[in-house]
């Protein structure tokens, strides 16, 4: 029988750092305001599009797992924010680490990242692939109004990757449950697509909004009806799991989440702070830092789960492999930025923040 383990990982966040002062300067918050209801303390904000975060992500993953980018059977890259939706941005990643195989997007938002990497075990699992790149990138500074502090004060840009490989020692993903919530779809959206009026200078005004209270209760019964289904599934009770790795999205949620489940919330890993809710790249960036830190110990059991847009769900439970360091270390590199984050964002601001005629807005 073949497992599925995952061997590589990498990530990979944009120098330029939005922090909650700066968000003050614009708009009406603080730090104090926004920490104590998000946990989070500072963004990143992308000078490049999502496939270059990706790719370094990408190459990183690829040098931590000591193979090369031509070994890769399968690329599946989880994003809401890619550079192109035609073609897909999986495409770039694989002209830019030499792969020659099947590579696709999949859009399910926040639990995108866990949607592919699930998908990533069963291919491995029946034995189509053997090598599976699963990445999950965005650059959600691309779709907020800055004016909007519910939203402006969320989001960030990042990258996250890792390399999942067929082995015949037991353990890897030990099993996984997926869901979606149509009921629920129009509570968290962005208006980009082809619904839009594109001959309207009214349709460039897309960003992303949603209910708060709303995605607060649905993502924490969401999380916890597939962590508790997957936990049973693979018959492994709540107190054999080692640590949580859960979306990023709001601390708030998370001690909730951790709380109803009766899990010590000293196992859910939370890095929130420094990269705000990076959708689809928050677990995969998670991954990595908590191996960095030393919070992911050889053969533990984790449980990973997410709640996004669509309204998506899923839950994933994962045995770690032996090896906590990477391989090789890659001397992948984002070009050089010279721009602070309000730089970056400073255009966006000016359009959405100051009052404009409609002839300035075309």
């Amino acid at each position: 029988m073949q497992y599925a383990t995952i061997t590589g990982w990498g990530k990979c966040v944009p120098p330029a750092t939005l922090t909650n002062d700066d968000l003050a300067t614009f708009i009406e918050t603080s730090d104090e305001w926004i920490k104590s209801r998000t946990g989070i303390s500072q963004r990143h904000i992308s000078h490049v599009n999502t496939s270059e975060l990706a790719s370094v992500a990408a190459q990183r993953a690829l040098a931590a797992a000591g193979i090369d980018g031509s070994e890769i059977d399968m690329i599946i890259l989880a994003s809401a924010s890619p550079d192109t939706l035609i073609p897909n941005i999986a495409s770039t990643v694989q002209a830019n680490i030499g792969a020659s195989c099947a590579a696709f997007d999949i859009n399910a938002a926040c639990s995108g990242f866990l949607y592919g990497l699930g998908l990533a075990s069963s291919q491995i699992k029946s034995g189509q692939s053997k090598k599976v790149l699963v990445i999950g990138a965005e650059r959600l500074s691309f779709y907020l109004d800055w004016s909007r502090r519910e939203t402006a004060v969320l989001f960030g840009d990042g990258a996250g990757a890792v390399v999942v490989e067929a082995t015949d020692v037991a353990g890897g993903v030990l099993g996984y449950e997926l869901n979606n919530d149509p009921e629920g779809r129009d509570i968290l959206k962005a208006g980009f697509g082809t619904a839009m009026d594109r001959f309207s200078a009214e349709s460039l005004d897309f960003f992303i909004e949603f209910d708060g209270q709303e995605i607060f209760k649905r993502a924490i019964n969401g999380m916890n009806k597939l962590s508790t289904k997957v936990l049973e599934k693979c018959g492994v009770d709540k107190d054999e799991v080692d640590l949580v790795i859960p979306h990023q999205a709001n601390e708030r949620i998370i001690d909730t989440l951790v709380s109803r489940m009766k899990i010590p919330k000293e196992k859910a890993f939370v890095n929130i702070a420094n990269y705000g809710n990076t959708s689809a790249a928050t677990i995969p960036i998670a991954i990595c830092d908590a191996l960095e830190q030393g919070v992911i110990k050889p053969n533990q059991t984790i449980l990973s789960c997410a709640f996004g847009a669509g309204l998506t769900s899923a839950a994933l439970l994962l045995q770690w492999g032996d090896r906590v360091t990477p391989i090789n270390i890659s001397d992948a590199e984002l070009p050089p930025c010279d721009k602070t984050g309000i730089e970056l964002v400073k255009r966006a601001v000016d359009y959405f923040c100051k009052p404009q005629t409609v002839s300035a807005k075309q």
